[in-house]
C-alpha cells in the first residue's frame, strides 16, 4: 500500500492541533487524510469506511480516546480487520501508558514533541499496517479456501454411495436401491422385501476391546452377509450396527420373518474370526415389504415401516414382519 493509498483519520476537537497534524501528514506524502472533531463522530465514520491509521487525542469531551479506542478494537473484532491507534497525550506516566496499552492504543506521541515524532511513528505505523492488512488477507483467502473445501468435502460424502470400511453401499446407496426395486415391482410384478439388522452388544464390545478388532468384526459380519444373499440382492450397511438388504421376491407372502431365519442363524451361531481370536455376536432382524397388487409405498416409508418393527423384534426377539397396505 503506497502512502497515498493509506487512510488516516484524525481525531481532535482543537481545530488549531488539527490542523497542525493533517498539515504534516500531507507534507509527508499522506493525502488520503480525513477529519473528526471528536470520537462518536470518528465511530461513525469508522462503521461506513476502512481506515488504516487512527491518530487521536487522548482528552477529548463526551467519549475520550481510551473508550473509543476499546470501540474501535470491537469493529475490528466483528469486521476481522485491524485499525492502528496513535494516541496524543501530554501525559508521560508509566501507569497511564501501560493503561492505554491495555486497552488497544498501539504507539504514543508526546503533544510537545510532535511536530519531531508525528511522521516517524506514522512511518513506522504503515510497516505495520502494511504486514497486517497481508496477514489478514491471507488468512480470510485461507478462511475462504476452507470453507469451499468443508463445503465439497460435504457434497462429496451426501454423493458417496459406499461405506469405506465394509466396502457394503451406505445409506444413500440402500435408498437408490430401495427406489429402484419398487419401481421394479411396479412395473414387473411380485413383491420388494426390506430387511433391517441389527448388531446386538457392539457397544459393550467396544469398551473391551480396540477399535481395529470391532472393525475386523464388522466386516466380518459384512462379508457373511453378503455370502448369505442372492448375487442380485442389495446389501448395504446404514450406519454403525445396521445393516439393510434389498431383495426382490415373485410373492408377498414370502416376505416374512421364517424365509430369513437362516440369515440370523448363520450370525447368531457362528463366531467371527479376528486378530485377537473368535467373537460372538447376535443380531436382530425385522421384514418390511410391499407387493404390486396392494399398492407401493415409497423407499422412505417402507425404510421407517422396518425401523418400527425392529423395535418390536429386539423386545421380543424373534424376527417381525410387516407388509404395507395402501390407504384407500
Amino acid at each position: 500500500m503506497s502512502q497515498s493509498e493509506l487512510s488516516i483519520l484524525v481525531v481532535d476537537d482543537a481545530k488549531f492541533s488539527s490542523a497542525v497534524i493533517m498539515r504534516n501528514l500531507k507534507a509527508g506524502g499522506y493525502h488520503n487524510v480525513s477529519h473528526a472533531e471528536s470520537a462518536i463522530e470518528a465511530l461513525g465514520v469508522l462503521e461506513k469506511t476502512a481506515i488504516n491509521i487512527v491518530i487521536a487525542d487522548w482528552l477529548m469531551p463526551e467519549m475520550d480516546g481510551l473508550e473509543m479506542t476499546k470501540r474501535i478494537r470491537q469493529m475490528d473484532e466483528a469486521n476481522n480487520t485491524y485499525t492502528y491507534v496513535i494516541m496524543l497525550t501530554a501525559r508521560d506516566g508509566i501507569d497511564a501508558l501501560k493503561h492505554a496499552f491495555d486497552e488497544g492504543v498501539d504507539d504514543f506521541v508526546n503533544k510537545s514533541a510532535m511536530q519531531q515524532q508525528l511522521l516517524p511513528r506514522v512511518f513506522a505505523a504503515e510497516r505495520l499496517v502494511n504486514n497486517q492488512n497481508r496477514l489478514l488477507r491471507d488468512f480470510r483467502e485461507l478462511l475462504q479456501a476452507n470453507q469451499q473445501l468443508d463445503k465439497a468435502n460435504k457434497t462429496l460424502k451426501e454423493l458417496s454411495t459406499i461405506d469405506p470400511l465394509t466396502g457394503l453401499g451406505n445409506k444413500n446407496y440402500n435408498l437408490n436401491k430401495l427406489g429402484d426395486n419398487l419401481s421394479h415391482t411396479e412395473s414387473r410384478g411380485g413383491a420388494t422385501c426390506y430387511l433391517l439388522i441389527r448388531i446386538n452388544g457392539i457397544a459393550e464390545l467396544e469398551k473391551k476391546m480396540p477399535p481395529r478388532i470391532i472393525n475386523e468384526l464388522i466386516v466380518g459380519i459384512s462379508r457373511r452377509l453378503k455370502s448369505l444373499v442372492r448375487p442380485l440382492d442389495d446389501v448395504s450397511r446404514l450406519t454403525k450396527y445396521t445393516f439393510a438388504v434389498v431383495t426382490h421376491q415373485p410373492d408377498l407372502t414370502l416376505c416374512v420373518g421364517s424365509s430369513f431365519k437362516r440369515i440370523v442363524d448363520a450370525i447368531n451361531h457362528r463366531a467371527f474370526q479376528t486378530s485377537m481370536g473368535f467373537m460372538e455376536v447376535t443380531v436382530d432382524m425385522a421384514v418390511a415389504a410391499a407387493g404390486a397388487k396392494t399398492g407401493l409405498p415409497t423407499a422412505e416409508q417402507l425404510m421407517a415401516m422396518a425401523e418400527d418393527k425392529l423395535k418390536e423384534s429386539i423386545d421380543t426377539q424373534r424376527i417381525q414382519h410387516i407388509h404395507y397396505k395402501k390407504v384407500e
